[in-house]
């Protein structure tokens, strides 16, 4: 029986000013996080796909360690395999040099280009305007690594992307210390492994992961808590049952300990902050959690009496709040 074949577009690159390695990637196939992805902080990136080799991103970051150059690895790794007609494959190694290759019975339209620091490639597309504009995204696109490759994976799926469809996506991006704790190299290992529209769900588990684990914002974006934006926070902690205090505009004792427990309930531990100041984005956050919160109250038939009263927040009855100082902090990942 023949192998499953499925479409995928991908793009594998470097960012120098941070070291950081990184694939994104998404298809019309379940779970392709757990095929095309390869990547090792300080030695490179690997997509492997179409009728994709597994051993291609194993052993292509064993070569690359080595010295291997991404050109020198995608030819050292297709000219040894019988099948590469059939495969596809993307490398950018540790100084930024990306190689792509498509072979030649790779279903249409199949192709791939290279720039400064990235490749991008894909199958079963819709056409080449797909990787092109990729490309452009990823040079065009302000900001970090992530973001320009999660820009890459969108403008690709604009342009019709995998012809048969959408299912599955991923994000992966190494550096050295940027696991959990500061252990590992995975600074972002995100799947989404079956999604009526994948990239865009990908887009949101970044958002969140980015919230809880990653410190990516501008410091200057800080805001003080004080006045109009006090009372906004205060507001929004009440309609989710955190605190119980007039909305006064002061940010007292009571509305610190509410909002606190509030950070370390949703794991922005990294974001929180004893200066008197908050990030924009957790002021973003809360503020949407407290309009779902409305929203649920205003559309919800209550089964409990007061139910709907209660946000999510709200201590259970008989119960005590819990001392924000008494919770075990996470240690920040950077």
């Amino acid at each position: 029986m023949d192998r499953p074949r499925f479409g995928t577009f991908s793009i594998v690159a470097y960012e120098p000013g941070t070291s950081t390695w990184g694939v994104a990637v998404e298809s019309k196939f379940p779970a392709v996080g757990s095929v095309v992805p390869w990547a090792e902080a300080g030695v490179g990136a690997v997509a492997t796909q179409a009728d994709a080799n597994v051993d291609y991103g194993s052993e292509g970051l064993r070569r690359l360690r080595a010295g291997a150059s991404a050109s020198e690895v995608v030819s050292a790794l297709t000219e040894a395999d019988p099948d590469r007609d059939v495969r596809q494959l993307g490398i950018v190694d540790a100084r930024g040099g990306a190689a792509t290759f498509t072979g030649a019975k790779c279903m249409d339209w199949a192709g791939g280009e290279t720039g400064d620091g990235f490749a991008v490639q894909g199958n079963i597309l819709v056409g080449k305007p797909v990787v092109r504009a990729m490309a452009r995204s990823f040079t065009a696109t302000p900001g970090d690594l992530a973001d320009r490759l999660l820009a890459a994976l969108a403008a690709g799926q604009r342009e019709g992307g995998d012809r048969r469809g959408q299912q599955s996506a991923a994000l992966l991006l190494v550096r050295a210390g940027g696991g959990y704790q500061g252990r590992g190299d995975r600074w972002v290992d995100l799947r989404v492994d079956d999604h009526p529209s994948p990239i865009e769900e990908l887009k949101r588990i970044f958002q969140l992961y980015d919230l809880a684990m990653l410190s990516r914002e501008d410091p200057a974006s800080l805001r003080p808590i004080e006045g109009e934006l006090a009372a906004q926070l205060q507001h929004d902690l009440a309609v989710l049952g955190y605190y119980s205090g007039r909305l006064t505009g002061g940010w007292d004792a009571a509305s610190r300990a509410s909002f606190a427990r509030f950070l370390h309930e949703h794991n922005f531990e990294n974001k929180e902050r004893t200066d008197g100041s908050v990030w924009p984005s957790i002021v973003g956050y809360l503020r949407a959690q407290a309009a779902a919160e409305t929203e649920r109250r205003t559309h919800t038939a209550p089964t409990v009496s007061n139910a709907l009263s209660r946000g999510p927040g709200a201590q259970p009855t008989g119960g005590g709040p819990s001392s924000p100082a008494s919770r075990a902090k996470k240690p920040k990942s950077s």
